[in-house]
């Protein structure tokens, strides 16, 4: 069970929930997937700005979605893709999950298994009472194998449904359904190796890839997307952003054999210069980045990664200058925002904490789900004698970090000294509740 749920494209919360997994947030790889994914949501129904797109920081090859309008993808997925394309055969398969509302009728499905399994247990637990031991025992063990069947039924149901849909969303968007295909070749080739039985889906999760692979086949080839090419501007795109990732997430060594220095395309020297600002190599990293700078002068991701490593590395009043670079190219990256604002504060120079205050603001009113933007904007305040503002960061901070203790200690503070019926006093009062009511559940368990 374990295997299907690695290699497969799965919805369910039951995986692992994300709240338990690492998010990984990086401003060009979110703004990838938004432009990749557009045309396809827009296909679905949905509306782009609603749907989002999250990246966890797991190598298994795995894609879900859980609550709400969000589609989460493994780290080990844009690993074992060779191309975009085959990122929007996923995107589109998770969600048709989403326009089907299966995480809600997973629920349901969970509870007719459960329902199944009590009655087993109640009837096997009467038949021991009564003297059948060895008969109360086979009724129990057929009432599981009956609820493990009824939902392993629907989930595949589901699988299935989500894949058709898929299908009529990439056809939809005239993207091609090859990268679909051939990621969906990929999970075979990994059932193959691990000795998966491919005559009977019966006790999966999912049908087996080689079921999927004939349905699709036919429809992707008679869509008339089939030989429409990827933009070459996404393609690129994405192969940056997988260098990327391979150098943040990867052990240096794996990355530097992976992406040898004899290798000069841009993704290597960006998994590179990563890979050497992992291992204390600030000056090698900064070469690599000023080599992909000279090529691209104003690219803001470039910037930012200079501006990162030289922060990192002790040298923030250098650091101002490249991030303060990319701000101005990518005003709408919040992300890139709260670094340089970061970067002003570490300076320790009093006449950069206004522009760092407005800098920071203007982060997490962009992006409010930051703790890092929100941490810093509180070293702001609270240098400022701002104390009441800055318990209203910190309380923002733990609250987006999931511990209500603390949330509600700040928001209490933050109340005392912010004025009554303010907007700041007003979302004090929402963080002060939140906090309350995840209390009272936790006591509750």
């Amino acid at each position: 069970m374990r295997y299907v749920m690695l290699l497969a494209l799965s919805f369910a919360a039951f995986v692992q929930p994300a709240a338990a997994q690492s998010i990984l947030r990086d401003a060009e790889t979110e703004a990838l997937f938004k432009d990749m994914s557009r045309p396809i949501v827009a296909a679905s129904g949905l509306r782009p700005e609603n749907v989002e797109i999250v990246l966890i920081g797991d190598n298994s090859i795995n894609a879900f979605v859980s609550q709400g309008q969000v589609v989460y993808i493994h780290s080990g997925l844009i690993a074992a893709a060779d191309n975009a394309n085959e990122v929007q055969g996923v995107i589109a398969h998770e969600l048709g999950h989403i326009t089907g509302g299966h995480v809600i009728r997973y629920s349901q499905g969970a509870g007719t298994a459960t329902g199944i399994t009590i009655l087993s247990l109640l009837l096997g637990v009467a038949a021991v009472a009564a003297g059948a031991g060895e008969a109360g025992a086979g009724i129990m063990a057929a009432g599981q194998q009956a609820a493990m069947g009824k939902f392993l039924a629907f989930l595949k149901a589901e699988e299935s449904s989500a894949d058709q849909a898929g299908a009529k969303f990439l056809s939809g968007a005239g993207v091609s359904g090859k990268g679909s295909l051939s990621f969906f070749k990929k999970l075979q080739n990994q059932e193959f190796r691990l000795a998966i039985p491919q005559e009977d889906s019966y006790g999966r999760t999912h049908p087996l890839s080689g079921e999927r692979i004939q349905w699709l086949e036919a429809r992707y080839r008679a869509d008339p997307a089939w030989d429409k090419k990827t933009d070459p501007a996404i393609e690129a795109r994405f192969q940056r952003v997988k260098a990327k990732l391979a150098g943040f997430v990867n052990d240096p060594r794996q990355t530097l054999i992976a992406y040898p220095e004899t290798n000069k395309s841009m993704p290597a020297r960006y998994a590179r210069a990563y890979a050497y600002h992992k291992t204390a190599f600030p000056d090698k990293a900064v070469a690599e980045v000023d080599s992909l700078l000279a090529e691209a002068p104003h690219d803001p991701y470039f910037l930012e990664l200079k501006g990162q490593v030289l922060l990192e590395s002790g040298r923030p009043a250098e650091a101002v200058e490249a991030l303060r670079d990319a701000v101005a190219q990518a005003p709408d990256q919040p992300l890139i925002s709260a670094l340089f604002g970061h970067a002003l504060i570490a300076t320790e120079d009093p006449k950069n904490f206004e522009e760092a205050k407005g800098v920071l603001r203007a982060a997490v009113a962009r992006d409010n789900s930051n703790p890092f933007a929100w941490y810093q904007l509180g070293i702001i305040y609270d240098r400022e004698g701002d104390t009441a503002r800055a318990a209203l960061a910190t309380a923002e901070r733990y609250n987006l970090q999931g511990d209500p203790k603390l949330a509600l200690a700040s928001a209490q503070q933050a109340l005392h000294g912010i004025p009554e019926n303010s907007a700041d006093w007003l979302r004090a009062q929402d963080i002060k509740m939140v906090a309350e009511e995840a209390i009272r559940k936790d006591k509750k368990r």
